[in-house]
């Protein structure tokens, strides 16, 4: 039997493990991460020792791996900083959100089929837009982004007075008069790690004041468009472009972003389940031949 310096029995790396709950592959691990250090190592044999009192630690590292809290935030909360977990709730929170929306659309595919729209060739102009961007961290971010975007252009729309039609404003009065506002999303074609996503207030000519920060404005260019209109809440519209993107191909259209998603409905008024959007995919001049 050994006694560490304070008269506290020293335990086998074994013994220690099924104290506390880990294997000794784990105990040997969490300790060359420092996390777990041993209280005592033989010189001669390498072989480690633990405290009784080190069991607490050693549990509580299993619960919050439970949690699927990462090693790093463990470390921090074993140190006292219980808020490090606020970026790992958030993270779970996240992940609970993209797998809800998953499982809307698994249940939209259940009662519907695979994804089918009617698609037709629109030829559009050249239009002028503000437009700002937001960086997204990766798909299951998008939405967040485009959100923060919209809302700047219309919190844009808001300070200058005007709801589409002419106004004295300085700004959002260059809608087409008697018109509704026009808000476009504009999206990567293949979705990455990190990009940026677009928010677009369509105008008539460049205003005149201010605009929203870090906005400008631009030509959303014209051309044709494989379009098809979405009916339904916008995070099932990827079954939409699934549709048009399987029509495109069935017909060796190549396609091009950035993809367009024209708001036709006004959320805060309509259900989920009624918002409409026209969703557009860019046509390249030449269909694809390749073998």
């Amino acid at each position: 039997m050994l006694w560490g310096v304070d008269d506290e029995e020293l335990l086998p790396i074994g013994a220690f493990a099924r104290l506390g709950r880990l294997s000794v592959k784990q105990v040997r691990h969490y300790g060359e991460l420092g996390l777990l250090a041993p209280a005592w190592v033989d010189e001669a044999t390498g072989y480690r020792y633990y405290r009784a009192s080190q069991a607490r630690a050693a549990l509580s590292i299993g619960l919050l791996r439970s949690m699927d809290v990462p090693l790093a935030v463990i470390a921090q909360v074993l140190d006292g900083s219980a808020e490090a977990l606020e970026s790992v709730r958030e993270g779970l929170e996240a992940e609970l959100a993209r797998r809800r929306r998953a499982l809307a659309s698994l249940e939209r595919v259940m009662a519907r089929g695979l994804p089918s729209a009617e698609v037709r060739v629109v030829v559009e102009p050249a239009r002028l837009a503000v437009v700002v961007r937001e960086w997204a961290s990766g798909e299951a971010d998008v939405a967040r982004a485009t959100s923060a975007g919209m809302a700047r252009l219309l919190e844009f729309v808001g300070a200058t007075g005007s709801s589409g039609g002419g106004s004295s404003g300085g700004g959002a009065e260059q809608v087409a008069p008697g018109a509704a506002v026009r808000l476009v999303g504009l999206f990567p074609l293949d979705m990455q790690e990190g990009m940026d996503v677009a928010a677009a207030l369509l105008v008539e000519r460049a205003p005149s004041g201010a605009l929203p920060a870090g906005g400008r404005v631009e030509v959303l260019a014209g051309g044709a468009f494989a379009c098809a209109t979405h009916v339904g809440p916008y995070d099932q519209i990827g079954l939409t472009a699934h549709a048009v993107l399987a029509w495109c191909a069935e017909r060796r259209h190549a396609v091009r972003g950035p993809v367009r998603e024209v708001y036709v409905s006004d959320p805060s008024v309509t259900a989920p389940e009624e918002l409409v959007t026209h969703l557009m995919i860019p046509l390249e001049e030449e269909p694809c031949w390749w073998s």
